[in-house]
């Protein structure tokens, strides 16, 4: 997939794209530090290392290990739903072929459903 979507570049737009979103979030935009460069980074280099790219973030970072980073979170149904919202534009705007932004659509929403870990 990395090679097939352009590579870093790709992810990177895809991030800027997705962070642009949550900075006028209302519902996000509390759980994120005021200064989004180092969630931007964190969620540049994991996407490129998940889909086929340079492990830098196993380096930088260790194991991804998503569910305890975003323990200390509240994500519920309505921080899903949200993440999910920006995600999906920001990826729809990278007008890739259907079979790619269908695979990556999907991870997207399993993945944000996994991190749910708290329920009204």
């Amino acid at each position: 997939m990395y090679e097939r979507v352009g590579g870093e570049q790709f992810f990177s737009d895809l991030v800027d794209r997705f962070y642009d979103g949550v900075a006028r979030d209302p519902t996000l935009r509390p759980l994120y530090p005021e200064d989004l460069e180092a969630p931007t980074q964190h969620l540049r280099l994991f996407l490129v290392q998940y889909w086929g790219g340079p492990q830098t973030y196993n380096e930088l970072r260790g194991h991804p290990r998503l569910r305890m980073r975003h323990a200390p979170f509240e994500i519920g149904l309505a921080e899903r739903d949200a993440w999910l919202r920006h995600m999906l534009a920001a990826l729809e705007q990278a007008h890739l072929p259907p079979d790619d932004h269908a695979e990556l659509a999907e991870y997207f929403r399993s993945t944000a459903t996994q991190l749910i870990n708290h329920r009204v």
